[in-house]
């Protein structure tokens, strides 16, 4: 089952656009491989990428569903300067870290890494974002070559790594605070009815036990 999820996730384009109804490229490829969606939900592969998908899992050919979208060209986005106002929920809503910039500080995009995936577009507050063609007639597997596939793959890959990484520490930061409030929670109260202190000290210590809960499903599931 593993080997032809990878088959599949390989078939591709990587745009990691969520169109398919799965949180990205990796989630489809994994559900078709189960048996549990069809091989004709990736608009950015289109006639083509289902023609591949059919030759690796032996299902027949189909038409796209138009549920998920239509085939198109390719396409890579572009920030007016003039009118974003530096919020970052674009940065945040790029599942390849193609989008540079700061808190109150203006946006920009590198086009090499856009995948065209259009996440960034609902996010952003002022409608600064422009979606344009960058493969003129070109749609499909013929508007995206194997190394732009490959790259959108591992950018996708870092930036979830990087993002994983960055909740991690966020998440050790509010254990060490808990328990430091904890430790000395009088200090740390402007209560001294000693039933509210109990009250707010089983609340602080069942956060702290669900959050290593959390930690430990985590490291099992990598594991």
């Amino acid at each position: 089952m593993a080997e032809l999820a990878a088959l599949v996730l390989a078939a591709l384009p990587q745009t990691q656009c969520t169109r398919c109804g799965y949180l990205d490229c990796a989630a489809y490829a994994r559900a078709i491989a189960q048996g549990e969606a069809d091989i004709n939900q990736c608009p950015p592969g289109g006639a083509e990428g289902i023609e591949r998908l059919a030759r690796i899992t032996g299902k027949p050919v189909s038409q796209l569903n138009p549920s998920h979208g239509v085939e198109g060209p390719r396409s890579v986005v572009f920030i007016d300067e003039n009118w974003c106002i530096g919020c970052t929920l674009c940065i945040n809503a790029c599942p390849t870290d193609a989008i540079m910039g700061s808190n109150k500080l203006m946006h920009t995009v590198i086009e090499a890494y856009c995948t065209g995936c259009e996440l960034c577009l609902p996010v952003c507050p002022v409608d600064c974002i422009e979606l344009e063609n960058a493969s003129a007639d070109a749609s499909g597997w013929a508007a995206w070559s194997l190394e732009q596939s490959e790259l959108a793959r591992s950018r996708y890959q870092a930036s979830t790594l990087r993002r994983q990484r960055q909740q991690a520490e966020n998440n050790e930061r509010l254990e060490q605070k808990a328990q430091l409030k904890l430790a000395d929670l009088a200090q740390h109260s402007l209560h001294t009815d000693h039933v509210i202190l109990d009250q707010k000290r089983a609340v602080i210590e069942a956060a702290l036990a669900r959050a290593r809960a959390q930690r430990d499903a985590a490291k099992k599931n990598k594991t």
